[in-house]
């Protein structure tokens, strides 16, 4: 699989090529937003993760400029911009995910392979267990049909969950995904950050889908087996 990385961080450019290299991935490097439209038109890629604020050309204008040259490739969008607007902006161009800074690198991963798996011009990938749906690029969550309010870290922490519906995560893992930390150098914080979760999206509900393995961690799903 071959990717473009469009980054004026260098040192964050470097590290996450790393990354993908040792997963396996080819990854050519760009450092502003002409360059990047400039290889992203040049030849074929199977993803191109694009940053928004960019130098010559932000990432919003180089993706609708890709996209009105006839460019289907799939793009994750990394930005610091977390606001509701920028992120139907970035759909709107015609990303297919949008990621926010700081983010732990599992979980760009895990993104470009949900992209890769889906396609170009495929649809927004919307999680349901159950009466929960999470939206992940909108970053809404509705339970029974009613709309819930989470902060972004519960959001992240809810959407990992649900990605992963009907299998155990550790806590250990929860910790390294969401805050890129070992988890015995914060013993309490996921079960703090699980029980803020839990407040928004079970206990007002009937039914229960966010399940406690003692010693173990947490997995979410319809019924605890």
């Amino acid at each position: 699989m071959k990717l473009l990385l469009v980054e004026d961080d260098a040192r964050a450019s470097a590290a996450i090529a790393k990354g993908l290299r040792a997963e396996g991935f080819v990854v050519e490097l760009a450092s502003d937003g002409e360059e990047g439209l400039r290889l992203a038109q040049g030849a074929r890629w199977d993803c191109v993760i694009l940053d928004v604020m960019l130098p010559r050309m932000d990432g919003f204008t180089m993706l609708g400029e890709l996209r009105a040259s006839g460019v289907e490739t799939p793009v994750i969008f990394l930005t610091a911009r977390d606001a509701l607007p920028d992120r139907l902006r970035g759909l709107a161009a015609g990303g297919g995910d949008y990621l926010v800074k700081p983010f732990a690198f599992s979980e760009l991963l895990q993104r470009i392979r949900n992209l890769l798996s889906r396609g170009a011009g495929g649809p927004p990938r919307t999680w349901t267990v159950a009466d929960l749906t999470v939206d992940p690029l909108q970053m809404k969550v509705y339970r029974s049909g009613q709309r819930l309010d989470l902060s972004a870290q519960e959001f992240r922490l809810l959407e990992l969950l649900v990605r992963h519906a009907g299998h155990v995560l550790t806590r250990a893992r929860i910790a390294e995904e969401l805050w890129d930390l070992a988890f015995e150098s914060s013993p309490n914080l996921v079960d703090a950050a699980i029980r803020r979760v839990r407040r928004k999206v079970d206990d007002p509900f009937p039914v229960k889908l966010l399940h406690t393995r003692r010693g173990i961690g947490y997995l979410l799903a319809a019924r605890d087996e």
